[in-house]
C-alpha cells in the first residue's frame, strides 16, 4: 500500500464568521472611505455591473484590454451614448481596475479617450424667459427664477443651505460647486421676499421634524465629525427640502446607522417643471435647467 504525506490539519470554517464583501460591495465600501459622492458612487458601480453584465458576469480580473474595449465600442456603437457618458464609463472602469482590484494595467491609460464635441449653449432670449417663469409656481417657479437670476447651477441650487443666504450683503455662497471650489453670486433684490417666505416653510418644516425626533440632515463626513450635532440646526438646513423624509443609504458617522433624514427637493421635480412649462409657453427650443443659467450669463453680458 503507498503511503501517502500526512496533510497538515486544515481551519476549520466558521459557518457564523462574516464572508467577505462581493466585488461591487468592495467598491462601494471604497469610494465611500474615500468620501465620494453619492452620485458618483452609484454611477461607478453601475457601470461596474454593466461590464460585468456584458460579458456574461466573467469577473474582471479575468479580463483584460479587449474586453474593456468592446464594452465601451458596444457604448458608442450600438447604444450611441455621448461621448461625455462613455468617458463617464471608462472612468468608473479605471477606478475598478487600478482602485478596488489593485491592478495597474498600462493598458488602461491607452484606452481610446472619446471626444467630447463642442456645441453653443441653448439661450432664450428675454421674452422667453419671463414667459418660461410666468408659467412656473410654487418651490420649483422660485428654484428656477433663482437659477436665471443667480446663474446657480441646479445641483448648487438644490444644496443650498440656510447659512449661505446673506440677505444684508444680497448674495448667495456657492458651496463645493463644480472642481470642488466656493464662490459668491448675486441675490437680486425681487428674490429676497420670495427667498424669505421660502425659508419661513423651511423652518416650520425643521420645527416639527425636531418634534417627532427627525430633523437630521446630511453633512460631509468632515463636518459631521468635528460638528457632531450641526445637522440639527437651522443654520445647515436646506433651503428647499424635500417634502417627505427618507432613509439616507449611507451609515451615520457616528452610530453607522441609516438615519431617516430630509433630503432636499429631488432634481427631476425641478427639470420636470421646467419641461411643462416650456411646453406651455410653446417655445421653439430644447430647454433645462441649465439653459436658464446659460441664458443668466448672457443677458448679463
Amino acid at each position: 500500500m503507498t503511503e501517502y504525506a500526512a496533510l497538515p490539519p486544515q481551519p476549520a470554517i466558521d459557518p457564523a464568521a462574516p464572508r467577505p464583501p462581493k466585488l461591487l460591495e468592495r467598491m462601494r465600501i471604497h469610494l465611500r472611505t474615500r468620501h465620494y459622492s453619492i452620485r458618483t458612487e452609484q454611477a461607478y458601480i453601475d457601470w461596474a455591473r454593466r461590464f460585468i453584465l456584458f460579458h456574461g458576469k466573467r469577473h474582471p480580473q479575468e479580463m483584460g484590454a479587449a474586453e474593456v474595449e468592446a464594452f465601451l465600442s458596444y457604448l458608442a456603437v450600438e447604444r450611441q451614448v455621448s461621448a461625455s457618458t462613455q468617458n463617464q464609463a471608462k472612468a468608473a472602469l479605471l477606478y475598478l481596475y487600478k482602485q478596488v482590484l489593485d491592478v495597474d494595467f498600462p493598458w488602461l491609460d491607452e484606452v481610446v479617450q472619446a471626444k467630447t464635441p463642442k456645441r453653443l449653449p441653448v439661450v432664450l432670449t428675454p421674452t422667453e424667459v419671463r414667459e418660461l417663469l410666468l408659467h412656473m409656481d410654487g418651490t420649483t417657479g422660485l428654484m428656477g427664477q433663482l437659477l436665471y437670476g443667480t446663474g446657480m447651477r441646479l445641483l448648487e441650487a438644490l444644496r443650498l443651505r440656510v447659512k449661505d443666504v446673506e440677505f444684508a450683503r444680497r448674495e448667495i455662497v456657492v458651496r463645493e460647486g463644480k472642481g470642488n471650489k466656493d464662490r459668491i453670486t448675486v441675490l437680486p433684490e425681487n428674490l429676497i421676499a420670495p427667498l424669505q417666505a421660502q425659508l419661513q416653510k423651511a423652518r416650520a418644516l425643521h420645527e416639527k421634524d425636531l418634534a417627532a425626533g427627525f430633523g437630521r440632515v446630511y453633512l460631509s463626513h468632515a463636518l459631521a465629525v468635528k460638528y457632531p450635532q450641526a445637522d440639527q440646526s437651522w443654520a445647515w438646513q436646506w433651503v428647499f427640502p424635500s417634502p417627505v423624509r427618507s432613509v439616507d443609504p449611507r451609515p451615520d458617522t457616528r452610530s453607522a446607522e441609516l438615519l431617516e433624514r430630509r433630503h432636499h427637493v429631488y432634481p427631476e421635480s425641478v427639470q420636470r417643471a421646467v419641461r411643462e412649462a416650456a411646453r406651455r409657453t410653446q417655445i421653439a427650443k430644447p430647454v433645462s435647467p441649465h439653459v436658464l443659467r446659460h441664458s443668466f450669463a448672457t443677458h448679463l453680458r
